[in-house]
Order: C-alpha cells, then structure tokens, then sequence
C-alpha cells in the first residue's frame, strides 16, 4: 500500500481528471506503454479501409497498382499474395496489440481500484473520531466501494475507447489531407458539432452524476443504519415506515440516476446525425470525383470505407462519456476523502518498557462545536495503583480515557504517560500500553480465539486460556459446540452481554497492558456478572496500574485513590471510606445509590 498524503499537493477544486493524473503518477510508466499499445492497436484496427482500397486497386489498375510500383511485383496473383502477407501481418498485430493493451489497462484499473480503496480506507483510521461526528458510515462505505468501483470501470474500458478515438481521428485526417484535401475538409465538418456537443453535455452532464454520487452515499448509509439498529426497529414495530423511508431515499437516487440518464441519451443521437451528413457527402462528392476521374477508383474505396472508421465510434462516446462523467465524480468524493487533514498525527518517541505512571496537567478539552468539556482537569495516578473516576453523567468521564488513549488531542494542558507527554510519543507505542475494556463491546466476526488475539496474534493457545480463565470465561467458552473456534457473530450477537464483557476483558488481559483502563466495564451486566467480572478484575489489576471509569459506585469502592468529577474537574479525591467521611459529592451518590436517601414530600 501507497502513502497516500501527497495527493494533499492537488487543489481540491481542480478538475478531477487532473487530481487523478497526479495520484496515480507513480504509474505512468504502465500508462505511457498502454497508450502506445492502444494507437498500435488503433492504426491497425484502421488499417483495413486500405487494404480493401489496395485489393480493388490491384483489379482495376492492374500491372501500375500501388502494390506494383512498390515490391516491383508486376504479376497480378503475385500483388495479390502480397496482399495478403500485408493482411495477416495486420491482423497479428492489431490482435497482439490489442491483447496487450487489454492487459495493461485493465490491470492498471484494478491497481488503481486497489490502492485507492486501500489509502482511503487507512486514511479513514488515521482520522481523529471528531471527523466522524458529521459522516456516515454508510456514506464512507460508498466511497470505499461505489466510487472507487465505478474509477474501476472507466479505466478497464473508457480511457482505451477515448484513446482510440483521438488515434483514429489523427490519423484518418492525415490520411485525408494526403489523399483528397477536399473531402476530408467534408469528413471533418461533423467534427465541431461533436465537439460542441462533447463539452455541452460535459457541463450539464457533471452536476447530476455528483447528485447520484451523493444519493447513493446516503441511501447505503440509511442502509448500514437500519441494519445496524434491526432489533429496535423490530423492537418498536416501525418495519413499514423504515419501507417507506428507504424506499423514498431509492426513489431520490433513481430520479438522480433518470435525471442524468435522460440528457446522455440525447449525446448519440446528435452525434448521428451529425455524421450523417459528413457520410453522404463523401459517398455522393466522392464518386463524382472517382467518376470523373479526380481521384482514382482504390482511393475512393478507401475514402468511403475510412470515413466509417472515424465517425461511427464517435456514435460510442455516448456511453464512453458517459462512464467518465461517473467515473470523475466518483473520483472526486475519492480524493476530497483522501485530502480531508489528519487531525491527531504521531509523535517520534519510542516507548519500549511503559511503567504506567499517568498524569492529567490543566487540562481542557473542548470539540468541535465548541462545547467545553474538561476545565483544567488535574489527575496522577502512580505506576501500579488502582484508581478510579467517578461522577455523574456529563461530567467527562468518558473523554478522559479519549485523551489518555490519544482517541482525541487536549486543546489546553498536558496528558502524560511516564513523564512523556502523549503527543511525543509514537502512536504505535502509545496504543500498545493500553488495554481498554468498555461499555460498548465490539467483537468481530469471527471464532472467540480470533477475537481474543486481536490485540496480539502472537499469542500461544496456553496464554489465550490462561487470559479466559483470569476473566472466568474458559468454563462457558468450553461449554460452546466448537469451544475457542466458536463463531460469535457480528458483534458478538450470539453471546450474552456478560459473555462479550468478559471475552472483552480477557482480549484486553492477553495483550498484558502496562495500564487496564475500564470505561464503565460492569454498568450493563446483571449482578452475579458483575461480581464475577469483579473478581476477574481483582486478579488481573495487581502491581498493574488500573483506571476505572464508574457509574456504579459499588464498583471502585476498593479502589487506592477514588476522583469525583463533576463539570470537566476533579472536585474530590481520596478513598472510599474517606470520601464517604467527607461528607461530599461521593457522599450523596453514594447514599443515592444504596438507597439511604429518604425522599420527602
């Protein structure tokens, strides 16, 4: 896979073929020969309007033919037999031409599909989560695969038509001018007209493709949406208004689609007509002239048969064009995609032994929509300790852990890991150091074992049941058909929330973390899970450092040093039997959680 960053030197409001052209500059070379192979392909393919122009040459001027005052062949089997030499010699090499150049562009169009899926797809995980707030993953998955499939259809096919097309209008007019100046200003004069027509259409046609482009990407992203959300929408029995959406969103995609489809089938029929008229001139102002005597009875053979070979494939740039107009939107909502900036980029600090001291220095943190979450947030939590954060919902619990694990950067202030700031370190190294467990548990599709060495691949099968055993998830692991190589489903829907929430936890035990950080690991599992994940915890957290983010308070109690956060700061500290002693914020949770609190009237 390519770096992708330096398409960033293309100006996004460039036409797109040119932003192509520069993307895909690292293979010229392939796209220098495939373009010499399509214009062999295309003189040969030209080639025989001559030959039958040669052959009738040969019968009615006999011994004088061109053939015979070229080889000095004067017998008339013979021109003949040269003829044919000269024919086969250009079939072979119109089809090894053509065969070439097939290879060339169409492998060329599945490199270019490759690594444009591929470079958007990484650029995509490098994308800090504030440039997902406005973008849909529907809407990404149409750019990873709609458009970058459509590029993929233009190059195998489009781009070679287009060649031939300029090749064969080339050459045809110098082979006009060299034989009749003044029919080939007759063959010619179509041309404009098409033209004209070409960049009227290229205007027009331009806006709608986007709006298709556009329409598509929001239909598969109410899609991937409702399939996602399948069981609430079961669940609140809302199928036939669901129906009705989707299918109001199809129907805005095919109007676009119509919209589009009803101008560029206008393209050919102008273009007929217009050759139309060039045709007949030739064939009537032509055989006057053969009649005449003006131009010999071959040349006119071969003026009549040419004019074929440079208009009629005009009558194909309709749907040639018509794939390039997609093709350049799609190309467009590629590289915008590819040139949209980095936000959080990697630090050059290595950090080989990670101890897993933590620090929180005045830091704020505040996104995009100006929304200011942590004020000044101060927090150390010593190498090897378990600590826990605390508060009630809104108080920025869970953007703590977004920073620490560099998920998002602080816009004020320091997070640091063992007295390195998180921004010097190296991306990589940063990651490693952590092992998340939280309330959102996402399992892949895929065995328990794949899922539980996501994080370290490497691991032997005695280390992924040892990681199972520590979160007590070996006995009903085991207990499943195919044990480890258990298929969970996506997500994980095939198991119970308690039973991801400790495949979770051992995931996270398997890559040995220097700091287990809990994002509210027990808030949607039942009691006796709790307790079980508790003691798992117990285990897994000794002379490892551990933070906890909580909402039940029953959770952290036993915790070395529990923080209160309240409104983006840090309004208490201490250990739970000190806090409750406070007589505190921590104090009335508490009380509100196990129900001292007496309401009154």
């Amino acid at each position: 896979m390519r770096n992708p960053s330096p398409t960033i030197q293309t100006r996004q409001d460039a036409p797109p073929i040119r932003r192509l052209w520069h993307y895909a500059r690292g293979h010229r070379p392939q796209v220098a020969w495939a373009t010499i192979m399509s214009v062999l392909n295309t003189a040969a393919d030209i080639a025989p309007p001559f030959l039958i122009g040669i052959a009738v040459d040969i019968v009615v001027v006999g011994q004088d033919s061109l053939v015979g005052r070229i080889t000095g062949v004067t017998d008339l089997r013979g021109q003949l037999y040269v003829l044919a030499a000269l024919t086969v010699v250009v079939w072979l090499v119109e089809s090894a031409t053509e065969y070439v150049a097939q290879i060339l562009w169409r492998n060329l169009a599945q490199t270019i599909e490759h690594e444009a899926r591929m470079d958007a797809y990484a650029h995509v995980q490098n994308l800090d989560l504030a440039a997902f707030e406005d973008r849909s993953t529907g809407g990404l998955l149409a750019v990873l695969n709609d458009d970058v499939n459509q590029l993929e259809r233009f190059l195998d096919k489009g781009a070679m038509e287009l060649l031939h097309v300029a090749t064969s209008i080339v050459l045809i007019g110098v082979t006009y001018l060299a034989l009749s100046p003044g029919i080939g200003v007759l063959a010619f004069l179509p041309m404009p007209v098409i033209l004209w027509g070409t960049l009227r259409f290229q205007r027009r046609l331009e806006p709608r493709y986007r709006d298709v482009r556009e329409r598509v990407g929001s239909l598969n992203g109410s899609l991937a949406n409702n399939l996602g959300g399948i069981a609430t929408i079961k669940a609140f029995a809302t199928e036939r208004r669901e129906i009705a959406r989707i299918g109001a969103e199809s129907e805005a995609y095919r109007d676009a689609n119509r919209a589009a489809i009803r101008l560029s089938s206008l393209f050919v029929p102008l273009i007929r007509i217009a050759i139309l008229v060039g045709f007949t001139m030739i064939l009537v102002l032509g055989g006057i002239q053969a009649i005449e005597g003006t131009i010999e009875v071959g040349t006119y053979s071969v003026l009549v048969f040419i004019v074929q070979r440079l208009l009629w494939p005009l009558t194909r740039l309709g749907e040639t064009f018509d794939l390039y107009q997609r093709a350049m939107a799609s190309t467009r909502r590629i590289l915008d995609l590819l040139e949209e900036p980095i936000g959080l980029t990697d630090g050059d600090t290595p950090l080989p032994d990670p101890r897993g001291e933590v620090t929180f220095d005045g830091v704020r943190f505040a996104y995009r929509t100006g929304e200011q979450v942590l004020h000044g947030l101060d927090l150390h939590v010593p190498a090897g300790e378990t600590h826990a954060i605390v508060g009630s919902t809104g108080a920025g619990k869970s953007t703590v852990v977004k920073l620490l694990l560099r998920l998002e950067d602080v816009t004020g202030g320091v997070v640091g890991l063992d007295g390195h700031d998180v921004r010097d370190l190296r991306g990589a190294d940063l990651r490693a150091a952590f092992g998340l467990v939280s309330q959102d548990v996402f399992l892949f599709h895929g065995t328990v074992r794949e899922n539980l060495v996501y994080g370290r691949p490497q691991a032997s099968d005695a280390e992924v049941v040892r990681a199972a055993q520590l979160a007590e998830a070996h006995e009903f692991v085991t207990s499943m058909p195919e044990g480890y190589d258990t298929v969970v489903g996506e997500r994980g829907q095939k198991l119970s929330g308690g039973q991801r929430q400790r495949l979770s936890i051992a995931r996270a035990i398997l890559r040995d973390p220097a700091v287990l950080v809990l994002d509210e690991a027990t808030s949607s599992v039942d009691n006796e899970t709790e307790e079980a994940i508790q003691r798992s915890l117990a285990r897994v957290a000794i002379d490892r450092t551990t933070i906890v983010i909580a909402h039940r308070l029953s959770t952290v109690r036993h915790a070395a040093r529990i923080h209160v956060m309240d409104a983006g700061r840090v309004v208490e500290a201490g250990t739970h039997d000190e806090l409750v002693a406070a007589d505190g914020r921590y104090a009335a949770l508490w009380r509100v959680q196990t129900g001292e609190v007496v309401q009154t009237a």
